[in-house]
């Protein structure tokens, strides 16, 4: 009886990987051949059409005891999916970043890294006390500084780069100072996002932040991340260099992707650092050995199998009948995380060298919010300090700012510009 149940659990995730597959794809080249956007939002609007809070739930599959996508029995941190979808997704945005890595150049990465901090820094702290201070402003926290005005700031510090790093891949300016500024910065507001989750946690479930603590934490993190990313260009040189011993086929693909996920589960797992950050630096080590064109040709057909699961999967995260609960509240918290992003960011890019349109590409760029979000918004449902219909309004959020980004982004690309003002360029 176990065994049966095992395969049919099995089967029943092949049906889902196939349906998720056959809809982004679809869907992905009707928006990018006729609507003339980018496939990530065709693959978004596939998720929501056959996620669980829509089609998904009433589609039964031949032999199928199940619908093919349910939202009971999961849930788990506000997450709406099978734990087996929810890893495969995390696969291809793990992919996606060391993808995205691979095809950083490292030497601009160097060149505008503290820019990136100060872009990180503002797309952080501007986000949190907007959401905040319309949280209070609303009425649904007595304080300013009361927990769930505090969850909401959390939520709108995300920031998701997986769509951002799509785009730039699509439009060929990843390795365009702002599109390295983007990536580098994303990863920094990553790292301040959790402290101030941390923070946030302290004061829910202590009453109180210990500064120690909290100092010790910043320290750990930031010092994780930048001794996980020395270690790694100190040692991609010593890995390339075994990695072209390998002569049987497939070989080189398996090992530099098992190096990949190891680092990645680390950086989770050690760190307390999102996986992504662990894929990233380990592409962006390997981009500067002899290997990175390899790799990515390698790595391609991986990338455009498992990535659109990734994008399709945040997409059946959206409840539409929950987003609808609040629409004034949800439209303002919006419309405030759009603004907060495009500012908190686009001002210190602009600070730093780079013109009005590149600016604004930056901001833009760290719009995203995505499953970050999402996860944040579930812990303050789990600690029953978000209501479902507030909950509701951090899903409109993350919808909002997921859908508008590639909209806005793309025609911005197509635009002619240079990056840098001419003083900085000649710098």
């Amino acid at each position: 009886m176990g065994e049966t149940s095992l395969v049919e659990r099995a089967a029943h995730f092949i049906a889902q990987l196939g349906v998720i597959l056959l809809a982004s794809k679809l869907l992905g080249e009707f928006f990018e051949r006729y609507l003339k956007q980018s496939s990530v939002l065709g693959e978004l609007v596939a998720g929501v059409i056959i996620g669980p809070f829509a089609l998904g739930s009433l589609i039964y599959l031949p032999g199928m005891s199940e619908p093919l996508f349910s939202a009971e029995g999961h849930g788990s941190q506000g997450i709406s999916l099978s734990p087996e979808i929810w890893a495969i997704a995390q696969v291809g945005a793990v992919l996606l970043l060391f993808g995205a890595g691979l095809e950083t150049d490292f030497s601009l990465f160097l060149r505008f890294g503290v820019t990136a901090f100060f872009v990180g820094l503002g797309g952080s702290l501007v986000p949190f006390f907007l959401g905040a201070w319309l949280t209070y402003a609303f009425g649904f926290s007595e304080s300013l500084f009361g927990p769930p005005a505090l969850f909401m700031g959390s939520v709108m510090t995300a920031t998701s780069v997986g769509i951002t790093a799509r785009i730039l891949t699509e439009t060929g300016r990843l390795a365009s100072p702002e599109g390295v500024t983007i990536l580098a910065a994303a990863v920094i507001d990553d790292v301040l996002g959790i402290i101030i989750l941390a923070i946030v946690v302290s004061v829910v479930r202590a009453g109180e932040v210990q500064p120690v603590q909290l100092l010790w934490l910043s320290v750990k993190s930031f010092g994780f991340w930048l001794g996980l990313t020395a270690v790694a260009v100190w040692a991609a040189p010593h890995l390339a260099k075994a990695l072209s011993w390998f002569r049987s086929p497939g070989a080189f693909l398996g090992l530099t992707i098992g190096i990949c996920f190891l680092v990645s589960t680390l950086t989770e797992s050690v760190g307390k650092l999102a996986m992504i950050i662990g894929a990233y630096a380990v592409g962006l080590a390997f981009s500067r050995t002899h290997l990175a064109e390899e790799m990515i040709r390698s790595l391609t057909p991986v990338v455009h199998a498992l990535v659109p699961i990734f994008f399709c999967s945040m997409g059946m995260m959206v409840d539409l009948k929950q987003m609808s609960q609040q629409l004034v509240f949800g439209g303002a918290i919006s419309l405030a995380a759009i603004i907060s992003k495009v500012g908190g960011c686009g001002l210190p890019a602009y600070a730093a060298g780079f013109t009005p349109l590149a600016s604004l590409r930056t901001g833009i760029g760290m719009m995203p919010r995505g499953e970050v979000a999402l996860i944040i918004a579930g812990m303050g449902l789990g600690y029953g300090i978000l209501n479902p219909m507030e909950f509701g309004v951090a899903i409109m959020m993350t919808f909002v700012t997921t859908f508008l980004a590639p909209i806005l982004l793309v025609p911005l690309y197509r635009l002619p510009g240079e990056s840098l003002r001419k003083k900085e360029k000649n710098l």
